[in-house]
């Protein structure tokens, strides 16, 4: 796989769509572009353009148009932050396919699409796998929706696109974060002055899109409950995901569960380690695999009962478990919460507004590494290291010991 990633040629540029009027977040708009919005006393674009150069890509042609002189009075030639920023700027009323088409030369072969008013984690290196295996001109992420706009095949080729939303079919949005061939998108406009919808739309109905299915929540500062919702998420954050048999506690015999408290027994290096990290300002979410409630083997009551003298005594401790997620299904079902799928993490940082890609889970499982992977954040293993052995390049943990104490500095320096 690492191989294959070498061959590939990764985007080097990003260009953001900036023109919009923001209608919907008026009076804020009245004098101040949406790109250009706060979130914890930055521009919401900054934060679209950090999330880049953590991509390696710091050269960037913003498409400006409505009170394109904030922006640039703002961002200048982006040298304050090490970018190399250019702009395109045209009048507000120019649609989004104009912006595109007017800055051409200004645009790399392959380059980064961006919408300027959406934010979720970016995998480039899967997306952009896609886009080398499905060739074509265009890849895009989606998000599951109904109703959506997007109707997708089974290898993530879109079938259709209609922002009216009418037809049943369409089961997933666009997200923007593109990856685009410039010369072969280009020869899809029809005219200079069309929408880029339009474009996508013909695109779409000629078999060119493909589509990386993003299933964390995207964010987005499209109307002010968005926004505020999205600045929430965008703060920095230190919370850890931690497994809970086999690192905060030891494990049942083989094919057996603690199905009671008094089963439970700590694992006193891992107490120590929650400890010293809670003293920093580290809260933990615990994520569980507890298939015995299938088997009939734990009572969900006796769960709950275990979970609340857990938390109780930890926060003796001072330590703070701000949630616990539990998958309770039977291994053959197939679920998307059970571990190695991401599900439980996705509906952690969705209830919690935390950035998966700025999160560690830690676990003593290869199943975790993998859950972690999938769900785009970094893993910590504790435990018999020779379990790992196996695991992809991509699924390999950040760091792995023998125990949680034994992290504690490497977690405290991510």
């Amino acid at each position: 796989m690492a191989v294959a990633r070498l061959k590939m040629k990764r985007p080097e540029q990003a260009v953001i769509l900036c023109g919009g009027l923001g209608t919907r977040l008026r009076p804020h708009t009245d004098h101040l572009p949406k790109p250009m919005i706060p979130c914890n006393g930055k521009p919401f674009l900054w934060y679209l353009l950090q999330q880049m150069e953590e991509q390696e890509i710091k050269r960037f042609v913003l498409l400006t148009g409505y009170l394109a002189e904030k922006i640039k009075e703002y961002f200048k030639d982006g040298s304050e932050w090490g970018w190399q920023i250019q702009y395109s700027q045209g009048p507000a009323d120019w649609d989004t396919g104009k912006r595109i088409w007017e800055a051409k030369e200004k645009i790399d072969d392959r380059f980064l699409l961006l919408y300027s008013d959406n934010f979720v984690s970016f995998p480039l290196e899967k997306v952009l796998a896609l886009h080398e295996q499905n060739k074509k001109p265009l890849t895009f992420m989606v998000a599951p929706k109904k109703p959506g706009n997007i109707a997708l095949n089974e290898i993530g080729v879109v079938q259709k696109y209609d922002n009216d939303r009418h037809d049943t079919e369409l089961n997933y949005v666009d997200i923007g974060y593109m990856i685009v061939e410039k010369e072969r998108t280009l020869k899809s406009f029809e005219t200079p002055e069309c929408s880029f919808s339009s474009i996508l739309r013909k695109m779409a109905s000629q078999q060119q899109i493909s589509a990386w299915i993003q299933n964390d929540t995207y964010h987005s500062i499209s109307d002010p409950e968005r926004w505020k919702k999205t600045e929430e998420y965008l703060k920095p954050k230190k919370i850890l995901l931690i497994d809970r048999d086999g690192v905060i506690n030891k494990k049942a015999p083989k094919g057996e569960y603690i199905n009671k408290w008094g089963d439970f027994e700590w694992i006193p290096e891992t107490r120590e380690a929650m400890k010293q990290l809670a003293r920093k300002g580290f809260k933990f979410i615990v994520i569980s695999n507890q298939a015995g409630v299938a088997r009939g083997m734990i009572d969900p009551k006796e769960l709950e009962l275990v979970h609340r003298h857990m938390k109780a005594d930890l926060k003796k401790d001072g330590i703070e478990i701000l949630d616990i997620y539990v998958c309770p299904h039977h291994w053959d079902e197939g679920c998307f919460c059970r571990k190695p799928n991401p599900g439980m993490l996705f509906q952690a940082s969705h209830e919690h507004l935390f950035r998966l890609d700025k999160t560690l889970f830690i676990g003593d499982d290869p199943r975790d590494c993998q859950t972690a992977e999938r769900a785009g954040c970094g893993s910590i293993f504790v435990g018999n290291t020779t379990e790992i052995q196996y695991l992809s390049n991509e699924e390999l943990p950040l760091s792995s010991s023998f125990t949680l104490l034994d992290a504690v500095d490497k977690i405290l320096k991510y």
